[in-house]
């Protein structure tokens, strides 16, 4: 039995605007955006930055992203070959300090600065790695001495300009596994996220995979055995997760479509590329062997759209989850790039992206949404970031819980008034075990105590540790035309399991019109 004090402090800061109603909010709901690293799209804005000032753009952008309500970033720490992160698998990456090997200067490590500024505003850090692309271009990239594809070219097709891990040589997937493992055991990462990238598109005719084909094809069918290798890297990488540290998440984000159901009876009815017959990914047979934890198709398709009607991609993925949870990505970026009329139309109507909100809050399996990218997202497109502020993300919510990998929850705080009878709080919290550790607490506020829990007011990273931190209860959260309201503290563990209430705190307001705190109700 761990004992770790907490100092909690909740102020109150009274503002000269009327109170706002709450608006419904799902306490649980991922609310995640990617970060993309490769030609420097999210962070940082361009390579060869100094330290310093690469560490306040990442700062900026976790400070933006918790004002808009996001409570996780997926970030690219390996988007060609190369690493944000000291690795002894790739070279530093060019998009850091411009050239691939050359290592930040003054020398830190930005995957762990990284991780700990995300963990300090209660958002979690997906590290985000792309299994196969190995050189971004190869008229253009910067490539190491020690990158691997000029170790052992044998293992690589150039296609598209790109040099892509050949995924039917087994060196391709112990070296994706071993660059996983390192990650997993060096680093305090929340999950393991693939993007749709396994086979390339088939943009640029035939992928030549024949030698490995007539050496390790073990006479399948070519296309079943291309899936096969896809089906072992997964399992190879979850198998892997699963020994190092089990309370590591592994999801994917795959293209939108799995299959036509011209092609297939259990398709969707929807026309176009597919992740089955064009990339080689069978989700739906990681989905039904447990072998990911997550979906998270990217809907870049508006609603209505003939032929990739969101609004059937997502009862589609909906329908196909097998007990996994399913996150949708919604493309910000494409209402920006304006790339054609229709997206023009679609993605510059206001009400676009909150109807899709809208529509997968319908279904229980959708817990939540990703936005493609982060930039996009904050440019604020047809206001969509406002409307989150505004509106949908306007309480935060919790990552929901995955409660295959954990179920046990920690144990509550308790929470105390300070001798002066002032708003001034402080706790204690004995954890229940080391593998329990709190790293978010939750700030409930009520009119009715016995409503406390419903709906999350504010949260805030913990420290793993010996943890202080304040809560800042703005008027608007006070519930309107009261004269007394209740608070409570939550604490919550690294899988999203949140402890019971602590004891409850009463605050009445005075007659000079400020709120005093009494302990008990």
């Amino acid at each position: 039995m761990k004992i770790c004090k907490i100092s909690l402090s909740i102020l109150l800061v009274i503002f000269f605007h009327n109170a706002q109603s709450q608006s419904y909010s799902p306490k649980y709901e991922m609310r995640g955006a990617w970060i993309a690293t490769v030609v420097n799209l999210d962070w940082p804005s361009k390579p060869g930055l100094s330290v310093t000032q690469q560490k306040q753009e990442f700062i900026d952008i976790l400070n933006k992203d918790k004002q808009t309500g996001i409570n996780a970033v997926f970030v690219q720490i390996r988007p060609s070959g190369d690493a944000f992160y000291p690795s002894q698998y790739d070279p530093w990456s060019e998009y850091l300090t411009g050239r691939q090997g050359q290592a930040p200067v003054p020398f830190y490590d930005p995957l762990k600065f990284m991780i700990d500024e995300a963990h300090k505003r209660g958002i979690e850090f997906h590290a985000w790695i792309n299994p196969y692309r190995m050189v971004f271009n190869t008229a253009t990239s910067s490539v190491a001495a020690n990158n691997i594809t000029r170790l052992h070219p044998e293992w690589f097709v150039t296609y598209d300009h790109k040099k892509i891990f050949n995924p039917g040589l087994p060196q391709s997937v112990d070296y994706l596994v071993g660059v996983v493992s390192d990650i997993a055991l060096r680093y305090d990462i929340d999950g393991i996220h693939f993007d749709d990238y396994f086979y390339p598109y088939p943009t640029a005719g035939h992928f030549n995979d024949d030698a490995a084909y007539r050496q390790y094809g073990r006479g399948m069918d070519l296309d079943d055995w291309r899936r096969s290798n896809c089906d072992s890297a997964i399992k190879k990488v979850h198998d892997a997760i699963l020994r190092i540290n089990p309370m590591i998440k592994f999801g994917v984000s795959p293209f939108g479509i799995y299959q036509n159901k011209y092609q297939d009876s259990e398709g969707s009815d929807t026309r176009g590329t597919t992740n089955y017959h064009d990339l080689y990914a069978n989700i739906l047979l990681w989905l039904k062997k447990g072998w990911i934890d997550y979906v998270a198709p990217q809907l870049y398709w508006p609603i209505g759209k003939q032929g990739q009607d969101y609004r059937i991609l997502l009862d589609w993925w909906a329908k196909h989850t097998y007990g996994k949870d399913l996150y949708i990505g919604h493309p910000i970026a494409y209402g920006i790039r304006q790339n054609t009329d229709e997206y023009v139309t679609a993605f510059s109507n206001p009400n676009e992206y909150p109807d899709e909100i809208k529509l997968l809050r319908q279904y229980p399996q959708a817990k939540g949404s990703v936005f493609w990218n982060n930039k996009s997202l904050l440019l604020n497109p047809s206001g969509i970031r406002d409307s989150l502020i505004n509106n949908y993300f306007k309480y935060p919510a919790l990552v929901p819980p995955m409660k295959w990998i954990d179920n046990n929850p920690p144990q509550a705080p308790e929470i105390w008034l300070s001798s002066n009878g002032s708003s001034q709080v402080q706790g204690s919290l004995d954890e229940i075990s080391q593998s329990e550790i709190v790293n978010k607490y939750v700030l409930y506020i009520s009119q009715d105590a016995a409503t406390l829990g419903r709906q999350p007011i504010q949260i805030t990273g913990g420290d793993n540790g010996i943890n202080k931190f304040a809560f800042t209860i703005l008027q608007q959260n006070i519930p309107q035309g009261t004269d007394q309201f209740f608070a409570a503290v939550t604490s919550v563990d690294k899988e999203n399991n949140e402890s019971g209430l602590s004891n409850i705190i009463r605050f009445r307001k005075m007659p000079n019109g400020q709120w005093r705190g009494f302990s008990g109700h």
